[in-house]
């Protein structure tokens, strides 16, 4: 075979490349699901004494971990909304099942409950969902420690076919049910233990060396009950009557949570819904810009190469020709990288506008004649140290009569 007739066929090699790589764009390769995993149930009912409480910490919102990357762009203040928003849903299907007792979301990590669940936003736009949620009880056993993904349909941000559910209601319903499934292996007298370590542990964080030596923990580091306290004892009591006003101030943030997830959820939707046009935009762009590039930096060495080879004007002609066409091609998929870019700024804005739309508001405690300042988080702390300056106030109202008696 001649130079000549090999070059053509290079040629011909490089224009088909060319031809596939770019009619490749017009094929998606991305899968979506809209299928939702229903709420389980509780094979067995219990006594209502042996209901756990949940206590759902505001998840992390995973800002320390974002790469720097302007591809990926994250919006602080979203995904701060979002680490308030998430554990509020995972709470509602958990609720959904009826084997809980109270399942409220804390804005503390620490607070004690029978079963406390930690969150870690990875990724969240409007067309990907990624956390990672661990479930420890009271005791110290973990229940979970998984990292859910999910992806978003087009049809959840569709008005005319769009259900009542969350567009990523599949993670929430399946956590839910593997915290179900984990309950439902515990026996009766580990859902006694774990109600009962709560308690004492409460009663620790309160009054450390009244309730000093009631627990233990294990080489494993799981808490075990060394002993018990009277039933009437009066100290236990106060705890008791403290424990409950916490529980009714968790409530009162409760309905703080779930005002926040209305008022969030209107500007939240349209932040996904065009989060994920603008995700699915600059893959599609992405990808027919890196095929253009390829195609055009093909094309360029061929025809670069066939220059240097040709013998003839039409060789040259040609090679002269693929040269331009690489060009284009090289051109073309820039100009597309551009514009993906101007999605990234497009996608930005709407972030911006959603996080003036989202700001928490301040909780009014209706129940006391004072105010909270500050986050959510700097008034449960201020909550806290009110229980604690209640708990002295009441223990030394009852020490007070029998130190009077050894005075006499």
């Amino acid at each position: 075979m001649s130079d000549k007739c090999i070059w053509r066929c290079s040629a011909t090699v490089v224009l088909l490349t060319s031809v596939c790589l770019l009619a490749a764009g017009c094929v998606s390769q991305t899968v979506k699901s809209t299928s939702v995993p229903p709420i389980n149930s509780p094979t067995e009912t219990v006594a209502d004494a042996l209901l756990l409480d949940v206590g759902i910490a505001v998840f992390d919102p995973g800002l320390d971990e974002v790469p720097d990357d302007d591809e990926q762009p994250v919006y602080t203040e979203v995904r701060k909304a979002e680490a308030r928003f998430m554990p509020n849903q995972v709470a509602q299907a958990m609720q959904q099942s009826g084997a809980w007792g109270a399942v409220r979301v804390v804005p503390d990590p620490e607070r004690v409950s029978d079963l406390s669940v930690h969150g870690k936003i990875l990724h969240s736009d409007g067309e990907r969902i990624e956390l990672q949620i661990q479930a420890i009880d009271s005791r110290g056993y973990e229940w979970l420690d998984k990292r859910y993904e999910s992806h978003a349909s087009s049809y959840a941000y569709r008005t005319t076919t769009r259900s009542t559910n969350d567009p990523f209601q599949a993670v929430y319903n399946t956590i839910a049910n593997d915290l179900l499934q984990a309950l439902q292996e515990l026996r009766d007298i580990d859902r006694q233990n774990v109600r009962l370590v709560s308690e004492l542990l409460f009663a620790q964080d309160f009054s450390p060396e009244a309730f000093e030596g009631y627990l233990a923990r294990n080489p494993k580091d799981v808490y075990l009950v060394m002993r018990l306290p009277a039933d009437n004892d009066p100290m236990l009591e106060r705890v008791r009557t403290i424990r409950e006003r916490d529980h009714m101030y968790i409530d009162t943030m409760q309905a703080y949570y779930d005002s926040f997830g209305e008022e969030m959820l209107g500007p939240y939707d349209e932040w996904r819904r065009l989060s994920y046009e603008e995700v699915i935009a600059m893959q599609e762009l992405r990808a027919e810009s890196r095929r253009r590039l390829i195609a055009g930096a093909v094309a360029v060495a061929a025809g670069i190469a066939g220059a240097a080879n040709s013998d003839s004007y039409e060789q040259a002609a040609a090679s002269n020709v693929a040269i331009i066409g690489g060009g284009y091609l090289l051109k073309s998929g820039l100009e597309k990288r551009n514009e993906a870019q101007i999605h990234v700024q497009a996608l930005e804005e709407v972030g911006m506008s959603l996080e003036s739309e989202i700001t928490p508001q301040v909780i009014e405690l209706e129940d006391r004649s004072i105010t909270l300042q500050g986050s959510v988080d700097d008034q449960y702390a201020q909550w806290r140290s009110l229980l604690a300056e209640i708990y002295a106030t009441e223990i030394g109202n009852l020490e007070q009569p029998e130190a009077s008696a050894d005075t006499l």
